[in-house]
């Protein structure tokens, strides 16, 4: 199959909206997120939120997999340090994160399109925050062209 190439101006750059798959620690950063929702704390509707149990059992390779089939960026947010439920979770997140920005300079990707925050379950207007300014990071990068993509839900195009 031939591939087309599609550029992008300025004006669609404006319309564009970024998709953003959130690993949201369950214990603090998910319950910020359902209390941005419940409070009706307005953010946009870019992200798309996976549950996790901790921060800290994120796999690197689930935000690689996540970008492969087509999210423009990630965003893993988890409790603050030193209330993570699990004890420690979420100083080993903080060292695996400090790991993954060295990897994606490594594999090409931009350090903007994988970000990482703390957000505590009373912290709703932090969590929209967190996520509009993820939004405004990821949408300035434009489409995630770069690297690989999966084709027609196979393995990824090396």
């Amino acid at each position: 199959m031939e591939e087309c190439q599609v550029n992008v101006s300025d004006t669609d750059n404006k319309a564009y909206q970024p998709k953003i798959a959130a690993f949201l620690c369950n214990w603090c950063s998910y319950a910020g997120a359902d209390l941005a929702g419940v409070s009706r704390f307005q953010y946009p509707a870019t992200i798309r939120t996976i549950r996790v149990p901790c921060s800290g059992r994120i796999n690197p390779l689930y935000l690689l997999k996540a970008m492969a089939n087509g999210a423009d960026g990630v965003l893993v947010s988890g409790c603050h340090p030193g209330d993570c439920h699990y004890i420690s979770g979420n100083f080993v997140a903080r060292r695996k994160f400090a790991l993954i920005k060295s990897l994606l300079k490594h594999v090409g990707l931009e350090e903007d399109r994988v970000n990482f925050s703390w957000v505590s379950a009373a912290e709703g207007v932090r969590f929209s925050e967190v996520v509009k300014g993820v939004t405004e990071r990821v949408a300035a990068l434009g489409p995630n062209n770069s690297v690989f993509k999966v084709k027609d839900g196979g393995g990824t195009d090396e």
